[in-house]
């Protein structure tokens, strides 16, 4: 029986993408407002937001397994792109110390990213579901404030695996809060709403 393409795929597939674009875009750094942060911080605060979206539609148990899931989909592609680094090129090909340069940092941002992400979005989830059983329809307490909780032990982890020795330690501190504070932010007043949005058109599928 052909099996019916729903909305939790979407949500799910969206959710291990943008994770995997995360661990890519946290190669570079960037500037904003003369604060420096990886390029990841655009994509990965939608991540805490699908995951919350998860949560409150499918419950604890379901997100949870996309959580692991993700975690797989990102290894295959830390072990793909690193071998890809030693495979022999053409002596025409210029890309080598580029692709080399940035999958070959891709392993370590990834192994911040693996430990941050299982212990950051593992509570992130289960602060959701415990705030479920306090907050009712107030679906706004638990976005913020499960990814407030989430977001520090995250950060942390992230930036000290993946940057520590490559930059000042003052820097690393700076880093650590302003991208927390940023994240932060970014599920107020962008991810919330749009949470909100998601929530209702997951829950019609799940209604009906």
């Amino acid at each position: 029986m052909e099996q019916k393409f729903n909305k939790f795929t979407i949500i799910a597939t969206i959710y291990i993408v943008l994770l995997i674009i995360s661990n890519l875009m946290a190669t570079k750094m960037v500037t904003f407002l003369g604060l420096i942060l990886p390029a990841a911080v655009i994509a990965y605060p939608f991540n805490f937001l699908l995951g919350d979206v998860l949560t409150e539609v499918y419950g604890f148990k379901t997100a949870k397994k996309v959580v692991w899931l993700a975690f797989f989909a990102n290894a295959l592609v830390v072990i793909w792109t690193y071998i890809g680094i030693y495979m022999p090129y053409p002596v025409f090909w210029t890309g080598q110390t580029h692709y080399a340069f940035i999958f070959g940092l891709v392993p370590r941002i990834v192994l911040g990213s693996f430990i941050a992400y299982l212990v950051g979005e593992n509570i992130n989830v289960w602060v959701m579901e415990k705030l479920k059983a306090y907050t009712g329809n107030k679906l706004w307490i638990r976005t913020i404030g499960s990814s407030a909780v989430g977001q520090i032990l995250d950060t942390m982890i992230f930036i000290t695996i993946a940057f520590y020795g490559t930059m000042p330690n003052t820097v690393l501190i700076t880093m650590i809060i302003t991208q927390y504070l940023f994240k932060v932010a970014c599920e107020a007043f962008l991810g919330t709403p749009l949470a909100y949005a998601v929530v209702k058109w997951a829950k019609d599928e799940v209604i009906n």
